[in-house]
């Protein structure tokens, strides 16, 4: 997956990575990413451009700074622990806790990036 640019708050150009580090499992419906961050680690900025859940597999304190500013969010994320979330603001996670934080995130590209595809192919079914 190529990375792209958007314009930071201060008008200079933000290289924007990947949601996670590796694809573990993709077809058409989903994309499942792994996370793994050490202590002090961080995640480059990133957008998530479709809904996903995130399934905690090694417990962090974590942050996440978003690129428009702002109070940062700190969470904790319990082993099992699992959240959803819809496509959204441009922000990077920071370990920001003492132990390895690993997880699971599964993007649901057919409510996201797939979902065009499925209209547009209804629409010339008709």
């Amino acid at each position: 997956m190529s990375s792209n640019v958007t314009v930071g708050p201060d008008g200079s150009p933000v290289e924007l990575g990947p949601v996670g580090q590796e694809i573990v499992f993709e077809n058409d419906q989903v994309r499942i990413w792994e996370i793994s961050l050490e202590p002090g680690e961080q995640q480059t900025w990133h957008q998530h451009l479709n809904p996903y859940v995130v399934i905690a597999i090694a417990a962090a304190d974590n942050r996440i700074d978003a690129l428009a500013g702002g109070e940062p969010r700190l969470i904790h994320e319990p082993v099992g622990g699992i959240v959803y979330r819809e496509p959204g603001e441009v922000h990077k996670l920071t370990n920001h806790g003492q132990t390895t934080y690993r997880s699971r995130l599964i993007e649901l590209k057919y409510l996201g990036e797939g979902a065009a595809h499925r209209h547009d192919g209804a629409e010339g079914a008709r």
